[in-house]
């Protein structure tokens, strides 16, 4: 499986709510930067936790966590996706933003994404 063809796995994964398609194409060490200043924020290693810090996504939302890819580009193991995501909580501003996602596979398997925010102000406050 090439890089896009992972990313696209991925993606249509996360989209379906379907962690454990999720899992299976995560390396065993692999490493995610969350950015900001929040409850979320920092670096997220192995499967398990890249998993459960997804499921915080949603935990916190309520469910009403979603990520949409606008468009997403190859060029060797590095694939970059222009993003959409939005999200819910009581007594908050609704979240609606944009984000460009960058991963890095190798092996035909995520070894490592970096994540970045519109606004990552607003999204700090929001997850706050």
């Amino acid at each position: 499986m090439n890089a896009f063809e992972t990313f696209t796995k991925y993606d249509t994964s996360l989209a379906a709510g379907d962690l454990p398609a999720v899992a299976v194409i995560l390396a065993p060490d692999v490493i995610w930067h969350q950015p900001g200043n929040n409850p979320l924020s920092g670096r997220v290693v192995g499967p398990e936790g890249v998993l459960a810090h997804l499921g915080r996504f949603f935990e916190l939302s309520g469910g009403t966590f979603r990520l949409v890819t606008q468009t997403a580009a190859a060029n060797g193991d590095l694939v970059v996706a222009n993003v959409e995501f939005s999200a819910q909580r009581d007594g908050r501003t609704p979240l609606a933003q944009s984000g460009i996602d960058v991963f890095r596979i190798s092996g035909g398997l995520i070894a490592e994404v970096w994540l970045f925010s519109e606004d990552q102000a607003a999204e700090d406050e929001f997850w706050s």
